[in-house]
C-alpha cells in the first residue's frame, strides 16, 4: 500500500493513525499498540509520517526512519488549529496529517539517545536545585518562627546550621533539633546529588567539540553549553539566530493591528530553562562588562546608557544566543566582537 501522508495520534500504550491520499481523502484508520504499529509501517511507502512532539515521540521517529520512512515532529500548538471538531484520537490524528502537509509548518529535530540522555542529565539535576532551594527556605522559615533570622542564600543557611544544632544557649527542643539534623541531611544529600550531576555535565562538556567552542562565549559555561547542544542539537532546525532567540522566548511579544505596530515585553515562550541559563550568564557579563573585550565593552556601556539594566541583560541575552546559534550551526570558533570605528 501507498500513502501520501500519515498522521499518528501518540499514547503510551494505544496508537491511533490516519491515512490520507493524494488528494487529501481519508483511507485509512488504524488503533493498534506500539508493536503493531512498527509491523504495520514496515510493510507500506508513505511519503510523509508526522506525529507531535511528546514523550515517546523521538523514539518512536527513530525507529520510523529506520524502516526508511520520512518522519516530521510537530509542536501540538501547531496541530491544534487544524482539528476541525470536537476531540477524538481519530480526529486529533486527522488534524496531524493534514499539518505535516503545510509547506510553512514548523518541524523539531528529532533527538538522538545522546542528545536525550544529557537532556535528561539537565531535567533531573534541576529538579535537585530546586528542591535544595524549597529546602533552604523551609529551614530559615522554621527557625525564624523561634526567634533566629538567617540572611538570604544558602552558603549562610550551611554556616549557621552546625552552630545552631549544638548551641544549648538557644533553647531548642530536642524534636526540633532531630527535625533540623534531618533537614540538614537532606540538603548535604542534594548537595552530592548536584555535585556528581555537574561533574558528568563537565565531563561531557569537555569530550564535545560543539560544546567546546560554545564556552568561548562569555556567559556560557558547560551547563548552558549542554543544554542548548541538547535541545537544538547542531542548530540545523533554525534559519538564522534570530529564529532561535524567538523560540526561547527572548524577543518582544508582538500585538498589531490596523497598521500599528505594539511590541510589548519579552514573549517568554519556548524553552524556559534555556531562556534563564542565557539570562542568568548575561548578569555575570553585565557584572563585569569592564573585563570583556573591548567590542563587547563598549556595546553594553552605551547601552547601559539608554536603557534600564533588566533590558539591557535582555538584550545581552539575546545576542548571546544569536552568538551561539552561529557558533553551532556554522560550525565556526567564537571570534570577539571588534571595537566599532569612531565616525
Amino acid at each position: 500500500m501507498e500513502l501520501h501522508a500519515i498522521g499518528i495520534d501518540l499514547g503510551k500504550t494505544v496508537f491511533h493513525l490516519v491515512g490520507l491520499d493524494s488528494s487529501g481523502t481519508v483511507v485509512v484508520r488504524k488503533r493498534c499498540s506500539r508493536t503493531q504499529l512498527l509491523a504495520y509501517t514496515a510493510n507500506i511507502r508513505v511519503h510523509v509520517i508526522g506525529m507531535e512532539a511528546c514523550s515517546g515521540s523521538h523514539f518512536l521517529g527513530r525507529a520510523l526512519r529506520a524502516q526508511g520512512h520520512d518522519v516530521r515532529l510537530m509542536p501540538a500548538q501547531y496541530v491544534k488549529p487544524y482539528i476541525k471538531t470536537n476531540k477524538s484520537d481519530y480526529i486529533d490524528a486527522e488534524a496531524i496529517a493534514e499539518a505535516v502537509q503545510r509547506p510553512t509548518m514548523r518541524f523539531v529535530p528529532i533527538k538522538t539517545e545522546e542528545h536525550l540522555d544529557l537532556q535528561a542529565v539537565h531535567r533531573v539535576r534541576e529538579r535537585w536545585v530546586m528542591r535544595r532551594t524549597a529546602v533552604v527556605n523551609q529551614i530559615r522559615g522554621l527557625l525564624i518562627e523561634r526567634g533566629l533570622t538567617l540572611p538570604k542564600g544558602r552558603s549562610h543557611v550551611d554556616h549557621a546550621l552546625p552552630e545552631i544544632l549544638t548551641d544549648p544557649a538557644l533553647g531548642l527542643s530536642g524534636s526540633f533539633r532531630v527535625l533540623l539534623g534531618q533537614l540538614q541531611l537532606e540538603l548535604e544529600q542534594l548537595a552530592a546529588r548536584i555535585e556528581q550531576m555537574d561533574a558528568v555535565i563537565q565531563q561531557t562538556a569537555r569530550e564535545n567539540e560543539a560544546c567546546q567552542r560554545l564556552t568561548a562565549i562569555p556567559g556560557v559555561g558547560p551547563v548552558t553549553a549542554t543544554a542548548l547542544v541538547a535541545a537544538i542539537g547542531n542548530g540545523a532546525g533554525f534559519r538564522r539566530g534570530k529564529d532561535l532567540a524567538a523560540w526561547v522566548g527572548m524577543v518582544p511579544r508582538e500585538y498589531s493591528t490596523g497598521g500599528k505596530q505594539k511590541l510589548l515585553g519579552i514573549s517568554k515562550r519556548g524553552n524556559s530553562y534555556l531562556r534563564r541559563l542565557f539570562v542568568q550568564g548575561a548578569r555575570v557579563v553585565m557584572q563585569y562588562r569592564s573585563k570583556q573585550a573591548p567590542g563587547l565593552s563598549a556595546w553594553l556601556s552605551q547601552l547601559m546608557a539608554r536603557t534600564h539594566q533588566n533590558v539591557a541583560v535582555v538584550a545581552l541575552a539575546n545576542k548571546l544566543i544569536r552568538m551561539a546559534w552561529a557558533v553551532l550551526c556554522k560550525n565556526e570558533l567564537y571570534r570577539v566582537p571588534a571595537l566599532a570605528a569612531a565616525p
